[in-house]
């Protein structure tokens, strides 16, 4: 498994509209965030995890999915938008997905970095779903240096995950 990333961005939102900030202080998501490609992604406020999330999509087009839905299918979109007014926004993009199942790496990374942060206290305080599957260490390790760029709380489990990533 490749991945690439973290791309960060600023997001800026009320409950019906979000404008992006990229690093290089464009107005628009660029790089990995615009490719069709599994990416990880994570939303969080003062580096810490609220959402995490995954798509194929660019990401514009699954925040405005998240934005504009009304709930007709049983999903309101992100709960975080009716509380918050900005966020950092964290992109990982899969750059060798299976041909077979090109979700199921990072579904399994998703569920670990959740697993992860619950583990350091408490749910990410906007998570809705996950999907669960069987993981291995790269799994395990992919998901150590993705939460590595947050403020967690140290715990064993982390510090395990962490201490398996390294003999690797």
């Amino acid at each position: 498994m490749n991945l690439r990333g973290p791309d960060r961005y600023k997001l800026t939102f009320d409950v019906n509209a979000f404008a992006v900030l990229c690093a290089k202080g464009t107005a628009h998501f660029s790089g990995i965030a615009n490719w069709r490609k599994p990416k990880l992604y994570i939303v969080s406020v003062e580096d810490r995890p609220i959402y995490v999330g995954i798509t194929r999509q660019p990401l514009r087009n699954r925040l405005r999915f998240g934005w504009k839905t009304a709930g007709d299918s049983g999903y309101y979109g992100y709960s975080w938008r009716h509380k918050l007014t900005e966020a950092d926004l964290d992109v990982w993009c899969h750059t060798n997905p299976s041909e077979k199942n090109p979700d199921m790496d990072l579904e399994t990374v998703e569920a670990e970095v959740v697993f992860l942060i619950r583990s350091a206290g408490q749910w990410p305080e906007h998570q809705t779903e996950i999907h669960f599957h069987l993981s291995s260490e790269v799994h395990r390790a992919a998901a150590a240096a993705i939460v590595s760029h947050y403020k967690l709380a140290s715990n064993s489990v982390l510090q395990r995950t962490r201490q398996e990533s390294a003999r690797r």
